[in-house]
């Protein structure tokens, strides 16, 4: 059997990722759609708005025959890091290609890309250095850095063709037998935060949920109906969606009786931050406030949310550091498959050299202990009954969907 990856967050399922399946299926002749999601919190440092199971459930029923958890470490980090984490998944499934979604829907772009960034990477090096002792941002040092090797590919600034580019260099880098694929997003733009039609951005579609406090015509005429039923059976079974807004209270209690050297101590604290982090705790009202007090030229929106997951989850620098040996991924955690996705894995599962785990019982590795603490500090804006009832999901097997 023939399978493809897809690198997803699905946050919500949308019909946006109903044609990236469909297309990915129809451009690569694949048996098996297999992807590989981050779980609790995203890439960008978010919550999802509702857990890895339910969105689990929705791709499953929306055409994805396999979904696998992104770990921890990889999910809430830079694109290099996510990527690499998500590519050498695919690959450890055995997938012979990898199709996402970018800007230009052209796959030509990418790799000569690659291939000028290869050529010139000591200039690179250099010129992102100089961009970031000028305090620069890392995303604004590295466009520059691009720009100033004459890099022919300019809209390495649009999130997917950062991501994108970040799936074709790790495939390059650790010369992988798969082939990137590309498909142009449909419509609308990663960044809207208005439903125009029947395909919307998940950022608008999450925005309209928060500001209307419900699933409007808008919302359901934007999504397919099993994730219209997920995010309604998620509601109803925990009152709430989840935001940042809902962690400000245990972030705050996190960082008033942390030291400045504990805070230090955390991944994404860097360069002196922990002092600013405590000093604009004193004066913050709301996440949102806390963002905006913090946030400079170089001290992004997205990496401060990371460094605050970081915080939440209790995620060290030295937790990371396993990230710098690792050569292949040490497990595989199955969230869920279609009868399809079964044969599949009953198929090539004696040739897979990486062990596939389905629970977190009895499998215990550093990266499953963050991804633990992860799932604890996610559901902890919970009450106590239902925070225990939603954990006991960890210890379940995968879904199993019906779904052709």
């Amino acid at each position: 059997m023939k399978a493809c990856g897809l690198i997803v967050e699905y946050n919500p399922f949308h019909n946006g990722h109903v044609y990236h399946v469909q297309s990915a299926k129809k451009i690569t002749k694949a048996d098996c759609i297999i992807a590989v999601m981050s779980g609790p919190f995203l890439q960008r440092g978010e919550p999802a708005i509702i857990d890895k199971f339910h969105r689990t459930y929705a791709a499953l029923q929306g055409g994805v025959d396999i979904v696998v958890e992104l770990p921890y470490a990889f999910a809430v980090q830079s694109s290099e890091w996510f990527a690499k984490g998500a590519v050498l998944t695919l690959h450890a499934l055995q997938v012979s290609s990898i199709c996402f979604g970018s800007e230009s829907g052209e796959i030509t772009s990418f790799t000569n890309s690659y291939k000028q960034l290869t050529a010139n990477l000591e200039a690179y090096n250099h010129a992102l250095k100089l961009n970031l002792n000028a305090g620069l941002a890392f995303p604004e040092a590295s466009k520059n850095a691009y720009e100033q090797i004459g890099l022919a590919y300019r809209n390495l600034t649009q999130p997917n063709n950062i991501l994108g580019f970040s799936y074709v260099k790790t495939i390059y880098d650790y010369h992988l037998p798969i082939k990137p694929l590309t498909i142009q997003r449909s419509q609308s733009d990663y960044h809207d935060t208005t439903i125009t039609g029947s395909i919307a951005s998940a950022t608008s579609i999450r925005e309209t949920m928060l500001k209307e406090g419900a699933i409007s015509p808008s919302i359901r005429n934007a999504i397919p109906e099993p994730t219209y039923e997920q995010l309604t059976a998620y509601k109803q079974t925990t009152s709430t969606w989840h935001t940042w807004e809902a962690y400000f209270p245990l972030l705050h209690y996190r960082v008033s009786t942390m030291t400045a050297q504990e805070l230090a101590s955390i991944q994404g604290v860097d360069e002196g931050l922990e002092h600013r982090i405590k000093k604009t705790a004193k004066q913050a009202d709301s996440f949102y406030d806390w963002m905006e007090k913090l946030k400079t030229k170089r001290y992004t929106w997205t990496r401060l949310q990371r460094m605050f997951v970081h915080i939440l989850t209790n995620t060290k620098k030295q937790d990371m550091e396993m990230l710098h040996n690792l050569a292949a991924i040490p497990y595989i955690r199955i969230l869920g498959f279609t009868k399809q996705g079964q044969k599949y894995l009953r198929e090539c599962k004696k040739e897979l050299p990486t062990p596939l785990i389905h629970s977190m019982a009895r499998h215990m590795h550093p990266m499953l202990e963050m991804e633990e603490r992860a799932s604890h500090a996610y559901y902890s804006i919970l009450p106590a009954a239902k925070k225990q009832n939603m954990l006991k999901q960890e210890l379940q097997p995968p879904i199993f969907s019906n779904h052709k």
